[in-house]
């Protein structure tokens, strides 16, 4: 990106001998909301780390508006870090855990007092300022730990896996406080998870990871709908991948023929258990499982293609265990991939 803020250039990363990301190039514009996504052991914990300054590159550069601080010590490189584990000293209250960070810069009376309040205020926490952490619940942690870094006026906020020890509930409401927080201040914030629902609603871009390296970048709606590889389909909810062989789904029982033509520069097709029609199509399947999921009733077939996820509307007559159900997978509302395997 030409407006880049946040600048990663050839970062290599590496525990020992272990490389852990390699030659990764990555621009983040001032004020964007954006997710490093992906599972266990990808890299996106460890490049955040970086970002950081608790970890120094094997090599490349980091530049951070307009100067570069690969070498930069933690503490003098204007980015804050928020925890999975909120790291609230429990013996502090509220008041002086967000103060904490202040104080070491020498910050004292008015200024101070002023400042807390402010940031306490900005995350509905202004009346709590006495109590200490194990007197609030999960989520005000969370918005404690928010506040203590937002005080700080980072250049840039990391977060570490921020909602993972949340309840469903808290997690929905933290969702909400995040984009506020980051709306209405404008920070460049950059959150780790490996949670496609959480990327999904939070992000403004979402740079999903893979052993170590990006596999692919782009909005929400993006990276929902058009995966550009069978992993990035697997890992948004795409349950019916196939590779492409001449034109053909390459199946355990050997290529089998579309009704449609399938694109000219595509590896693979995915279709989301939504987009397979029931009913009716050229292939047939035994039901061998059906689950009621609310508004809808999912299906597993056993079909020559392998096995096929099926969802329709729960209002829609029941399809029996045991009973064959012709279907179709129809080219036009597939994700054509780029990559497979």
């Amino acid at each position: 990106m030409s407006d880049a803020y946040l600048q990663l250039d050839k970062l290599t990363l590496a525990y020992g001998d272990t490389v852990a990301v390699k030659d990764l190039d990555l621009s983040i514009a001032k004020g964007e909301l954006v997710a490093l996504l992906g599972p266990s052991g990808c890299g996106k914990t460890t490049t955040m780390r970086a970002i950081a300054g608790l970890l120094n590159p094997a090599s490349g550069r980091i530049n951070l508006d307009g100067a570069e601080i690969t070498r930069v010590s933690a503490n003098r490189r204007a980015v804050g870090l928020v925890f999975q584990s909120y790291a609230l000293f429990p013996h502090l209250t509220v008041y002086e855990n967000v103060a904490f960070g202040l104080r070491l810069k020498r910050l004292r009376g008015q200024d101070l007092d002023g400042k807390v309040n402010a940031g306490l205020k900005s995350v509905g926490l202004a009346k709590f300022s006495g109590r200490k952490p194990g007197e609030l619940s999960g989520g005000q942690q969370q918005r404690v730990a928010l506040a203590r870094s937002m005080v700080m006026e980072p250049k840039v906020l990391l977060l570490d896996e921020p909602l993972s020890n949340l309840d469903a509930r808290l997690r929905l409401e933290m969702r909400a406080e995040l984009q506020r927080v980051q709306k209405e201040t404008g920070v460049t914030m950059i959150f780790v998870t490996h949670d496609q629902a959480e990327a999904l609603a939070l992000a403004d871009r979402i740079i999903v990871m893979l052993n170590g390296g990006i596999e692919q970048i782009g909005t929400p709606e993006d990276i929902y709908n058009k995966p550009v590889s069978s992993f990035v389909a697997d890992f948004v909810g795409f349950e019916n991948i196939f590779a492409l062989k001449d034109g053909k789904l390459a199946t355990p029982n050997g290529p089998v023929a579309l009704s449609a033509a399938a694109p000219d520069d595509a590896a693979g097709l995915a279709w989301r258990p939504r987009a397979v029609i029931l009913g009716s199509g050229p292939f047939q399947g035994t039901v061998r499982g059906t689950s009621f999921a609310g508004n809808s009733r999912e299906y597993l077939l056993d079909s020559a293609l392998g096995p096929i996820k099926a969802e329709v509307d729960a209002a829609l007559p029941q399809h029996k265990l045991g009973s064959t159900i012709a279907f179709d997978l129809p080219v036009a509302v597939s994700a054509s991939l780029k990559r497979f395997g």
